[in-house]
């Protein structure tokens, strides 16, 4: 089955309404995909009203995407078939959400006092769904059009960044935390991009396993056909699953391109994920 399993809407920094990705994926040809919107789960019913309202030929699977620190190393875990009314799970987002405004508002005081930029806290949520995700892409993007710097990428170079001194790190969830929240509320946790992890990728993994780790993201538009080999033996010689997805947020602005389902994940990649979850669900029984 052609799938992508990471996927990003307008419920956090992607720019496509949830039933966008649906009409986008079907023109692309997938078969099944999982929106996976950093911390929060509230595009997967839009989507999934959409798919059913419509009759529509496509697997919707519910995904997220946890945004967690490790040793100073920004670590995102991807979660998948999660029981969402799980009371920990549901922590666990409130407390991300929180965590996301608290940075945001601090940046923005920072940013009025030793920059003159004034932004309004209001200004950021209005970049961002209802209840969605507010991130760096927001601040950078109301950044840019307070005129603090005449692009996005120069606001992140200027701003948005641990070395700048009106950057304010969020306080987050550990991926260890994260891993077993997702694994205890039936979900299959899984490491997402582990070449952004560098030399701390393989050791983490091993002691995240321990918390109830799953899987390991190894094909991702930003791995190379090696790093994808590379990713995919650690997994099997682990015992864990292998996922993939575009990690789609926007068309390519330099071509127009849709980049949706263009990571070419094997077909036998869905599988194997189905088939994680129902050894999971078996277990718990």
């Amino acid at each position: 089955m052609k799938t992508d399993l990471h996927i990003h809407t307008f419920f956090s920094d992607g720019v496509f309404s949830p039933e966008k990705i649906v009409d986008t994926a079907i023109e692309v040809g997938l078969e099944a995909i999982a929106i996976t919107d950093h911390d929060n789960v509230l595009a997967y019913d839009f989507a999934k009203n959409y798919i059913q309202k419509n009759n529509l030929k496509i697997e919707l699977i519910r995904g997220i995407e946890v945004n967690t620190l490790y040793d100073n190393h920004e670590v995102h875990i991807l979660g998948y078939f999660m029981d969402t009314n799980n009371s920990d799970f549901i922590e666990l987002i409130k407390n991300q959400q929180q965590a996301r405004v608290k940075q945001t508002k601090e940046i923005l005081t920072l940013l009025n006092k030793k920059e003159g930029i004034k932004i309004k806290f209001e200004d950021i949520k209005k970049l961002v769904a209802p209840g969605g995700s507010i991130g760096r892409p927001h601040i950078a993007r109301a950044i840019t059009s307070a005129g603090g710097t005449t692009n996005v990428m120069e606001a992140y170079s200027k701003y948005i960044h641990i070395d700048s001194p009106v950057y304010v790190q969020r306080k987050t969830v550990s991926p260890h935390d994260a891993v077993e929240i997702i694994y205890d509320a039936g979900g299959i946790p899984v490491i997402a991009h582990p070449h952004d992890l560098e030399n701390v990728a393989e050791g983490l993994i091993k002691d995240l396993m321990s918390y109830g780790l799953r899987g390991i993201e190894a094909y991702h538009r930003k791995h190379s056909p090696a790093m994808v080999e590379y990713f995919s033996t650690m997994a099997e010689n682990l015992g864990l699953v292998v996922t993939g997805g575009s990690d789609f947020h926007a068309p390519n602005t330099m071509n127009g391109q849709i980049i949706l389902g263009k990571n070419f994940v094997p077909e036998w990649v869905y599988e194997k994920l189905v088939n994680e979850k129902k050894r999971i669900d078996m277990a718990t029984i």
